[in-house]
């Protein structure tokens, strides 16, 4: 995994550590250790820093691992003219200062010699382990004589597989791209950008989404020299011009420490410099920067509650702005982010913006999943039958990740959706009806959650209820909100085109596009376009099971409100002596009434059989209005009349005026109907239907 050179990106190391001498470094590997029974020269930093986060660790397993690494590469120089060695020595020491553990440095260090040496994975596995060997194999690039323009994407499909089963294998790919693009400054421009653009596109959301903070801000910089060199030099001018910039936050941190220091709350408040992206985007935000836009207080204490305590303090004695108030702690980012963001107004009103966590917090907002070490230490990992370790820190978007890239048909749909799922970088939870919850990306609608839950069954989703209301396939979701997915009982029916319209997610978008391309007769069917309501009439005979108090009048019963035995019901008097009868709670009651209309008392008479009209609400399928009125003919009713208006939004209406032989037995017939798969609703008829 070889890269160049001098980079544009040295700036941005963290402040306090000091610049390591590689070539010195390469030197002391060449001539290796003065004597046997000690660590060598070149290995040195790595072993104080990873001391520092593991006093007790043993370095034997790094010793023995740099030395069968500086052995294999020995002879081997890169583009920079260093020894190769200083590669892996600098991508283990990135590593061992976020605080990776012993197994992953070892690894680190042995990243490239399957890769780029006469090393076997075999003799890695038998000289270090099975785990350290899964690490190396992880990271191992496939062969461009083999896969030819698809290796790149096939690399990452496989690093990503391998990242599914232990989360370290991207920590040492993230370490080694960093490293990489430090010393890009050799490569040609054209080569620069396109690993730059790799970087952009894939690791740095990877970086994100992993919570290693520290190696994605730097990229970030790196790529942003590189990519954008005119806006890069005028941050960078912007920065230096600003140089007594901090001193202004210098001033508020001296206050919030008094502040803190008064209310007995232990705290370490720290002022940091935002990277050059940060600052970018600022002034793009912002436009004419003040000096506390440049960097951010942060304030670090020993326990949860006095993160609290701190934020209460900060609110009581500055001017608090409120719109600034995030709380990642009660609410982890997806990424294992926790902190208070806050930001508060000092005295001459610059507003500064603050950062409040636990030490331990900082730790995990600045290494993300590397500061769990080995996350099989504590934890009793069973061998599913397959052979593949279920990882315990594996996040939910990486599982969805894992499911949609098997259903890639090719490298190249791989590569565009893995991009495009990756700048997708915020995350959402929604909650099962029946119990449980979905991850989803921001922005998710309906389908992708039917995918999300069902897999390639979600085809015959029909719609769905969300916080318990009715809901078409397209309504984005937030997070929170409660979702109820309903699926048609006949498998054969699929999803139309248009759901790719809605969906967001690569696993929807792979599985609709999948059965669309099996079913290409559906492809070109023409869209619903708005069409007479279809009308199918039968007998029409007057419903008179009711008898009005006015001698001769013919009763008609009214077609808004459909009444039926038992309903309570009223009549009024219409041209031509007939009288016409109402439910009372129909709406034309009150009408009437306010007209003057003086009502005429109805009572009902003997006969059993009536005449009802019902509204089916329905989503729109194949053979629906069939199986409809099949329901109706089983339940023992006629059909009058049947009307279904144009579809809006995949939703259908059908109006029956329906005969039954008994009103007693109306519930029995809208149970039937509500039955037929696809129908989420009937009711009787209380207004007149609307499109």
């Amino acid at each position: 995994m070889s890269a160049e050179a001098t980079s544009p990106g040295a700036h941005s190391r963290r402040r306090g550590l000091p610049r390591i001498d590689l070539r010195r470094i390469g030197r002391a590997a060449l001539l290796g250790p003065a004597s046997r029974d000690r660590l060598p020269d070149a290995i040195g930093h790595v072993a104080d820093a990873h001391r520092a986060h593991y006093p007790d660790a043993d370095l034997a397993v790094l010793h023995k691992a740099y030395v069968l690494a500086e052995v294999s590469h020995r002879g081997q120089y890169r583009k920079s003219g260093e020894p190769y060695i200083t590669h892996p020595l600098a991508v283990t020491l990135i590593l061992a200062e976020l605080g990776a553990e012993t197994t992953t440095l070892t690894a680190s260090l042995l990243h490239d010699t399957v890769e780029d040496t006469e090393v076997t994975l075999d003799q890695v596995g038998a000289e270090f382990g099975a785990e350290v060997c899964y690490l190396v194999d992880g990271v191992t690039k496939l062969e461009k004589v083999d896969y030819g323009a698809a290796a790149e994407p096939e690399t990452f499909r496989k690093m990503l597989v391998a990242t599914g089963n232990d989360v370290r294998v991207m920590s040492i790919k993230l370490a080694d791209r960093l490293h990489n693009m430090r010393t890009l400054g050799v490569m040609r421009p054209e080569k620069q950008a396109r690993i730059a653009k790799v970087t952009r596109d894939v690791l740095i959301p990877l970086a994100e989404r992993l919570g290693v903070q520290a190696l994605k801000t730097e990229l970030e910089d790196l790529v942003f020299a590189i990519l954008h060199p005119e806006e890069y030099a005028h941050t960078r001018a912007l920065i230096a011009d600003n140089a007594t910039a901090g001193d202004a936050l210098a001033a508020i941190s001296e206050d919030v420490r008094r502040v803190l220091r008064e209310a007995g709350i232990a705290a370490e408040v720290l002022v940091r410099p935002r990277h050059f992206v940060s600052v970018h985007r600022s002034r793009l935000k912002r436009g004419e920067l003040r000096g506390t836009d440049f960097g951010r207080l942060l304030v670090l204490v020993g326990e949860d509650a006095d993160c609290y305590g701190v934020l209460g303090e900060l609110h009581t004695c500055f001017t608090p702005v409120i719109s600034e108030f995030k709380d990642f702690i009660a609410a982890p980012k997806f990424n294992l982010y926790q902190s208070l963001h806050t930001a508060v107004a000092g005295p001459d009103g610059a507003v500064a913006e603050v950062l409040i966590r636990t030490h331990q917090m900082h730790k995990v907002a600045e290494a993300g999943v590397v500061a769990l070490g080995n996350p099989y230490a504590s934890v009793d990992v069973a061998e599913p039958a397959d052979g593949e370790r279920a990882d315990p820190t594996r996040p939910g978007w990486l599982s969805r990740l894992l499911e949609w890239q098997e259903a890639a048909p090719d490298p190249d749909t791989f590569w565009t959706t893995l991009r495009a799922d990756l700048a997708q970088d915020r995350e959402i939870t929604v909650f099962r009806a029946e119990g449980g919850m979905l991850g989803l990306p921001a922005g998710a609608t309906c389908v992708d959650a039917a995918y999300a839950q069902y897999g390639a069954a979600a085809h015959s989703c029909l719609g769905a209820r969300v916080n318990g209301r009715l809901a078409t396939l397209s309504t984005v979701l937030g997070d929170g909100d409660t979702v109820q997915l309903l699926l048609a009982q006949d498998a054969a029916s699929g999803p139309s085109p248009e759901w790719l319209d809605h969906a967001r997610t690569p696993a929807a978008r792979i599985a609709i596009t999948g059965w669309l391309a099996a079913h290409p007769e559906t492809v070109g069917l023409p869209a619903a376009t708005p069409r007479k309501p279809l009308t199918v009439s039968a007998d029409r005979r007057g419903a008179a099971n009711a008898l009005v108090d006015l001698p001769g009048a013919t009763v008609r019963m009214a077609g808004c409100c459909t009444p039926v035995p038992p309903d309570e019901v009223t009549g009024f008097p219409v041209r031509g002596g007939a009288v016409t009868v109402h439910r009372q709670a129909c709406p034309a009651v009150d009408r009437m009434r306010a007209l003057g209309r003086s009502p005429v008392a109805v009572s009902w008479g003997d006969a059993p059989g009536c005449r009802v009209t019902l509204y089916a609400e329905s989503f729109g399928r194949p053979r629906l209005l069939a199986e409809l009125t099949d329901a109706i003919a089983t339940a023992g009713a006629a059909v009058v009349s049947a009307s279904v208006e144009p579809p809006d939004e995949q939703r259908v209406r059908h109006t029956y005026t329906l005969e039954l032989p008994d009103a007693a037995g109306l519930p029995g017939l809208i149970r039937a109907m509500r039955d037929v798969p696809g129908v989420y609703d009937v009711s009787r008829a209380h207004h007149r239907a609307t499109a």
